[in-house]
């Protein structure tokens, strides 16, 4: 049952990946075909899992596009003129920004325990590193193709 279900959801994943027409939708069907397929969830787990870590990943990003944005706009194009006291209030917004990362991570911790058990969380953090890496060698293989 469970292996029909991780089936249909993959397909559904898929096809839907056809469908959508911007590419990171198509990379966020594939990373929740590789998890569940990971992960081995239940279709219960699996209901109650993902809407908490795609609320996680949404708030992550939003983070992670804040600092990033922080550090394009003042460091890289006027790192000439910054003032020390400038400097200093960048690297305080950084620091700000890590620190939100990681409170969120501790209460995406405590909320995922509650649907999955703590042995799957480790598997999560395995299959993210994993599917990051099948992304990025599939990346370097296409550009090597490309002439």
């Amino acid at each position: 049952m469970k292996q029909l279900t991780t089936i249909i959801l993959v397909l559904f994943c898929t096809l839907s990946t056809y469908a959508q027409p911007r590419h990171s939708e198509r990379i966020k069907s594939l990373k929740i075909a590789f998890i569940t397929d990971q992960l081995n969830l239940t279709t219960e787990e699996a209901q109650k899992f993902w809407p908490v870590y795609n609320d996680f990943e949404e708030k992550t990003s939003k983070i992670r596009f804040e600092k990033i944005r922080s550090i394009r706009n003042n460091i890289r194009n006027n790192y000439d003129s910054l003032t020390d006291e400038e400097a200093k209030a960048l690297i305080k917004k950084m620091s700000a920004a890590e620190n939100k990362l990681h409170e969120l991570r501790n209460t995406y911790h405590a909320k995922i325990m509650d649907i999955i058990p703590a042995k799957k969380i480790i598997k999560l953090k395995i299959a993210e590193e994993d599917f990051k890496k099948k992304m990025l060698k599939e990346l370097r293989n296409r550009r090597k193709e490309k002439p």
